[in-house]
């Protein structure tokens, strides 16, 4: 990590003891708001997507990544860490498409970091709405299997979408403002 990402401006110079302690402290963070939840049927409203958001945006493409497959592995063993204190049987279910596109969120979130896309409040913010419309891809896909395609949309979309956008810009927000610290920390 340089000072592309915010946790590499935060930290310095990264070392596998720290990129270590990113990744549990991201999965933690992630599995606490899995437990924000909005009970719905058969994918429930949680504040997974805006952690997720935060952490890829902070840590970038590749750490992003490995803290969300961490996060899978971590479920896939049994630890309650998915939505509604869910493990492993989640990876099998209606809401598996979600859960393994949360890796391509975070990766996406850190590329536009990396790459330049997302500084400022307005471009991190497109780039998050962006991102987080891109998730519904695989998780359609995955419940369309159980539902048909049009039940996965009035299910799995349309309810989420503007609770969704607010994830994305409050993001985009948080890391902004962390990256406003920071500068204003170095003078």
């Amino acid at each position: 990590m340089r000072d592309t990402t915010l946790a590499g401006a935060v930290i310095g110079r990264d070392t596998l003891l720290k990129q270590a302690a990113l990744v549990l402290g991201g999965t933690a963070l992630i599995a606490m708001a899995a437990q924000v939840s909005v009970p719905m049927f058969p994918v429930p409203m949680t504040l997974q997507t805006l952690a997720i958001l935060i952490v890829g945006l902070t840590f970038g493409a590749r750490l992003g990544a490995v803290t969300l497959l961490a996060y899978l592995a971590q479920g896939a063993m049994g630890l309650p860490v998915f939505a509604n204190g869910m493990n492993g049987a989640a990876l099998l279910g209606p809401t598996a498409g979600f859960l393994v596109g949360f890796v391509a969120m975070a990766w996406l979130a850190g590329l536009a970091v990396e790459k330049g896309l997302a500084r400022g409040p307005v471009t991190t913010a497109l780039c998050c709405l962006a991102i987080s419309a891109a998730l519904y891809l695989p998780g359609l896909v995955w419940l369309a299997t159980f539902t048909g395609l049009e039940t996965a949309v009035t299910v799995g979309a349309l309810p989420f979408l503007a609770g969704d956008a607010v994830k994305a810009v409050i993001a985009a927000l948080l890391v902004w403002g962390g990256w406003k610290a920071v500068r204003a920390r170095r003078g």
